[in-house]
């Protein structure tokens, strides 16, 4: 794999980085060829634009990020904490505690209304439940509010909201109890370009005041003027 990329910082501190990588190596099960990632050093609060073609290894770095891989080889620490070290309920505790992950497909529970799905993080992590200030009820509304879904949906099931409607949830959930980073894969593929516009614009906005870095995956270069840095990912000739 060869990568092109920005400088993400220069003369940073580890103190103050959200995500810091080196010579992070993974290879998937039965495939010869292992991938290999450029580094990340990203300061709280700054947002990352990763883009690259199928196959170059963008939805597998952020689930190294995630922590729903570990890598074969390399250093992987997130908020000064070395997440690869970690078992696998440990790294599963710091995502709930730290990160907000936004799904290509969204991943919202079916079952449960907006509001339901928008607190389900701060009923997984007592950090993030007293994070969302002044209570988890009253911030999910707010961000409800802020994303422009009508009080009207709150209490539907996510199945009857469009799919823009669907987006914006799944943004509030990884939003609420202000985790210090934000993972997005891919979440605006459905949209045409005046929503998409719109809707990162409006991610961006709210994670800049909670201080929370963002990494947003995306194979559309057009939306690399939004972020703060570059990184791009290519599929080795």
């Amino acid at each position: 794999m060869n990568t092109k990329t920005a400088k993400v910082t220069d003369g940073y501190r580890p103190e103050n980085l959200a995500i810091d990588t080196g010579n992070l190596r993974f290879r998937w099960p039965n495939r010869g060829t292992a991938l290999a990632f450029p580094d990340i050093h990203l300061p709280r609060g700054e947002h990352l634009f990763l883009q690259g073609a199928s196959g170059a290894g963008k939805s597998t770095l952020l689930g190294l990020l995630a922590g729903m891989q570990t890598p074969d080889s390399g250093h992987l620490n997130l908020l000064r904490q070395d997440v690869a070290t970690l078992k696998a309920s440990k790294r599963d505790r710091f995502r709930a505690d730290h990160m907000g992950v936004i799904f290509q497909q969204f991943n919202l529970v079916p079952y449960l209304s907006a509001l339901s799905n928008v607190l389900l993080p701060c009923r997984l992590s007592a950090l993030r439940h007293a994070r969302a200030i002044p209570a988890p009820a009253d911030a999910a509304r707010d961000l409800l509010r802020q994303l422009t879904i009508p009080e009207s949906h709150w209490h539907q099931s996510v199945t009857r909201l469009s799919i823009g409607q669907q987006q914006r949830v799944a943004a509030a959930r990884a939003l609420i109890g202000a985790p210090e980073i934000i993972l997005a894969d891919e979440p605006t593929s459905a949209l045409d370009n005046n929503n998409r516009d719109r809707f990162l614009e409006l991610l961006l906005s709210l994670a800049a005041g909670n201080n929370s870095s963002v990494v947003f995956v995306s194979h559309d270069p057009a939306l690399a003027r939004h972020f703060h840095h570059r990184l791009t990912l290519e599929v080795a000739a």
